[in-house]
């Protein structure tokens, strides 16, 4: 295998419980059909497609505590993910997660915080902050409290996946991209010491400075950095399919840009997509877009 190339792992995990609208569930079929693997292969990187996680459907489910809905099947799943992630990353696998929608990144994100040497950063690219707890969520989906779990904070089901504690530590987390907070979120957010960019940052500073100061946060100090893509982090009008729009976000190019830096800073370990909604989608637009950002983040360039 070439210098730089990567064995690539491909796992889907077809959950919606974590969210309100219906329809992520069907995002990882939707990614591979817009050409994922032949693009990875096409860049000389060995991908490897394990299949999904198994995870229920809500139509069978009671969604319990309406702080936390669906908490045990989602922690379930994102348990069993997070040990499907640890043993790739220990065997030299690069994980590629396709949500789904954004509570996979707790699995993701635990499995290679249990496996890495050393501290873990974490580039999270969104439209929203996710950074509700149980105590402050307005709608109990937990989609929205992912980040938070992340940091250590929230349902100590959630919070303990695969090991006890937070998974990375504020000062290594960079979010990028957000315009829609819940009004106690914001403070959470504030308080937190996580390094935020938001809209009007890009709009003042453009995505390359943005980008260099949140790759500086999720590197220095760290092994590397996990990157978390959720494609609302777009503007609708480039990302039509996913479940939350909200008006005012990044262009295609701006999200090229952003991926094309990441694969310059070769310190990417692991990487999801999350949040694509085919039954939202335009001819599968959105999809297509996930597989060129991946492939951007995976050192494809114009030259």
């Amino acid at each position: 295998m070439a210098e730089g190339k990567k064995k690539i792992k491909i796992l889907g995990v077809p959950m919606d419980l974590g969210a309100d609208r219906r329809g992520v569930d069907m995002g990882p079929s939707a990614i591979r059909y817009a050409g994922l693997k032949p693009g990875l292969q096409g860049l000389g990187n060995v991908a490897e497609d394990a299949g999904n996680v198994t995870v229920p459907v809500a139509e069978s489910l009671v969604p319990g505590d309406p702080r936390l809905k669906f908490l045990v099947e989602i922690a379930a799943a994102v348990n069993t993910l997070a040990r499907q992630v640890a043993v790739a990353f220990a065997s030299g696998h690069f994980h590629l997660l396709l949500g789904g929608d954004h509570s996979i990144t707790i699995g993701g994100v635990a499995g290679v915080a249990r496996q890495v040497s050393g501290a873990l950063g974490l580039l999270w690219l969104d439209g929203h902050g996710d950074c509700n707890t149980p105590e402050t969520t307005l709608t109990g989906n937990i989609h929205g409290m992912s980040l938070a779990v992340c940091l250590g904070y929230g349902s100590p089901d959630l919070v303990g996946c695969s090991f006890p504690g937070p998974k990375v530590l504020a000062r290594h987390t960079s979010l990028v991209g957000v315009r829609n907070l819940d009004p106690r979120e914001q403070e959470f957010i504030q308080k937190s010491g996580i390094t935020v960019f938001t809209m009007k940052d890009i709009d003042q500073m453009g995505m390359q400075e943005v980008m260099r100061r949140a790759l500086r946060v999720v590197s220095e100090g760290t092994a590397g950095f996990y990157t978390s893509l959720d494609m609302d982090v777009l503007d609708p009008r480039e990302a039509p399919g996913v479940g939350t729009p909200v008006p005012g976000g990044i262009t295609y190019r701006e999200a090229h840009l952003a991926m094309e830096m990441v694969a310059e800073s070769g310190s990417m370990l692991a990487m999801d997509v999350t949040e694509v909604n085919p039954i939202l989608d335009h001819s599968n637009k959105t999809a297509q877009l996930a597989v060129e950002l991946v492939l951007s983040a995976l050192g494809k360039t114009i030259l």
